[in-house]
């Protein structure tokens, strides 16, 4: 299975590809799409839209995840946040890839095993579980990694396939 992972953002977006197979990660690409500050806004979304959509085109995965959006303060910065996701999921969406949403506590439980871990504790793991020899950067980049390392492992769960069956638990 090939997870292409996502964490979103309008000044920097991390992305993250990995292939799961027999219990094993492997990266298989990743990186960022940054644009500029005082840009158009509207600029800065195309400028990720295409950026995206020509990643994905070329990487085919089997599936897309993204970390659910969510904010404590700066309503301004969640809107344009959610902009820039929805112009992600476009991206998918026109290239027929599923796509599945996980929460900061769901990526962190899957790639540390525990729900409240910092930050570096998620870094670290994801650099391990890759088997790089450094923790990707920017920041972005590495937790697209750990958003596509949670979709691997959930993929496999008795509870993902009852979801994707539209079955109640």
């Amino acid at each position: 299975m090939v997870v292409f992972g996502i964490d979103p953002g309008y000044a920097i977006v991390g992305w993250g590809a990995i292939s799961f197979r027999a219990n094993a990660y492997k990266a298989l690409g990743f990186g960022s799409v940054e644009t500029q500050a005082h840009t158009d806004f509207n600029q800065r979304l195309e400028y990720i839209y295409d950026e995206l959509y020509e990643i994905l085109k070329r990487c085919r995965p089997d599936a897309l995840a993204i970390e659910k959006l969510y904010f404590q303060t700066n309503k301004t910065t969640a809107i344009k946040v959610a902009q820039a996701r929805g112009v992600t999921l476009l991206a998918a969406q026109k290239l027929k890839i599923p796509i599945y949403e996980y929460t900061p506590l769901q990526v962190k439980t899957a790639v540390a095993g525990y729900g409240k871990a910092k930050k570096p504790q998620v870094m670290e793991m994801t650099r391990r579980l890759l088997n790089l020899s450094e923790v990707p950067k920017p920041d972005d980049t590495a937790d697209a990694l750990a958003i596509a390392i949670c979709h691997a492992q959930a993929a496999g769960s008795d509870l993902r396939r009852l979801i994707n069956q539209n079955k109640t638990i």
